[in-house]
């Protein structure tokens, strides 16, 4: 969406003067829309910056109505979570096998070989792609590197003090966001993982992790090249 552009519907103009915006209804109203017409998840400070400084929003109004609307939607079809950028509204989970249906397109399938390298940056970062093959065996394809990036989960966050100077990957806030997760700490112990099914539903893995992985040791065998990385993503 562009900044710069005005929702049809909407004008520019100030407020009323009348609105009685310590009304904590009125502020849970104006929250509640916010949070459904955003394309993003939004933050407490973008919250509070919806109201002008000459009639701010009264200190701890923008938290009490978060927690009421939350407390509100927890028997309707959407839920109120907080994720890394914010608080955003969604559909709740257990709604999803048939409101998927609204939608023609296939899910997004990903190979092993890209969850596996996926897996292993979230719960090893900073780490290296050299390290990556060490731990798996496999050569990290560059399309499966390239198509992380692309979808901004992760990034280079800095590089090994060694020779050569390997790049460093990390995750980012928008993995965090896509998982349902406001911070690394809330994602599941990796010894207890047995499958990325259980980190993400809508990221489809039919086999556990190879032990390899949860492990974090690396196999025996020489590095080769991923059979499936030619085929990233698959559809």
């Amino acid at each position: 969406m562009n900044p710069q552009a005005t929702p049809a519907g909407f004008d520019l103009q100030a407020p009323p003067e009348a609105l009685p915006l310590a009304d904590e209804r009125l502020v849970e109203r104006i929250v509640e829309a916010a949070l459904l017409a955003a394309p993003q998840p939004l933050g407490l400070a973008q919250l509070y910056a919806l109201f002008p400084d000459e009639r701010p929003a009264t200190r701890g109004s923008i938290e009490q109505a978060i927690a009421s609307l939350r407390e509100a939607s927890r028997l309707r079809g959407i839920e109120l979570v907080e994720v890394a950028s914010g608080f955003r509204f969604q559909v709740q989970r257990e709604l999803q096998p048939w409101i998927s249906r609204l939608f023609t397109e296939r899910p997004q399938r990903y190979t092993r070989a890209t969850l596996e390298t996926l897996a292993l940056i979230a719960y090893r970062q900073p780490i290296t792609r050299g390290e990556i093959e060490a731990i798996r065996g496999v050569t990290v394809s560059p399309p499966i590197i390239k198509m992380l990036e692309e979808r901004e989960w992760i990034r280079v966050v800095g590089h090994r003090d060694v020779p050569g100077r390997p790049a460093l990957f990390g995750t980012t806030r928008a993995f965090l966001d896509h998982f349902n997760l406001k911070s690394l700490d809330e994602l599941p112990p990796l010894a207890a993982l047995r499958d990325l099914d259980e980190l993400a539903p809508e990221l489809p893995l039919d086999t556990p992790l190879p032990a390899q992985v949860l492990a974090g040791t690396a196999p025996g065998s020489s590095a080769r090249v991923d059979d499936d990385a030619a085929s990233e993503p698959t559809t």
